[in-house]
């Protein structure tokens, strides 16, 4: 059994690592629903490279990386919501809403807790920020990413359409804060 991963801030020499494994996912979950694309070819890459060079320069998206024996085996960014994507009650105020903007995991560790360990970090940074619900986008047809996100507890969003190509499913997550040690009971 692999120990559990270590989840970190991501560092300026993981951009390779992450475009690497963030191609390897993309190829494992879209080469069964388009067998003959170049999902891995060298622009597919540069692709995934740029975009999360770009990614990594904004302040606002935090970025962690999980990394196990010194390897970066997964990554999640998420980015906070700028305005509310929900009515609110006056007493309540607005929804404080994150998007878990990109989590992916080197498919040869599946399975084996990365994913599960860059979830329960990002949990843990979005309650200590405040926010009270996320969201996230999954393609329709990854079936093994959606899967993973039900047994987390995310559900349908009922606030936002599905893509106007029905191509992706929105999800929501509400964030209820950690709970709290019972009171101690008055002697």
């Amino acid at each position: 059994m692999s120990p559990a991963p270590q989840v970190r801030p991501v560092a300026p020499g993981d951009l390779e690592r992450i475009a690497a494994l963030h191609t390897a996912a993309r190829v494992a979950y879209l080469r069964g629903r388009v067998p003959d694309a170049p999902f891995d070819a060298p622009a597919e890459y540069a692709r995934r490279r740029d975009a999360w060079a770009r990614l990594l320069h904004r302040d606002r998206a935090p970025t962690l990386c999980a990394v196990r024996h010194g390897t970066v085996l997964g990554v999640a960014s998420y980015l906070p919501h700028t305005s509310t994507l929900r009515e609110h009650a006056p007493d309540t105020g607005p929804a404080r809403t994150v998007e878990l903007h990109q989590l992916h995991v080197d498919p040869a560790h599946w399975g084996t807790g990365v994913g599960r360990a860059l979830h329960a970090a990002c949990l843990h940074a979005w309650r200590a920020a405040g926010f009270s619900r996320a969201v996230l986008d999954v393609l329709w047809h990854n079936r093994r990413a959606r899967a993973f996100y039900d047994r987390l507890g995310w559900r349908p969003d009922p606030d936002r359409r599905p893509a106007p190509d029905a191509t992706h499913l929105a999800l929501t997550l509400p964030l209820a804060p950690p709970e709290q040690p019972p009171a101690p009971a008055a002697s």
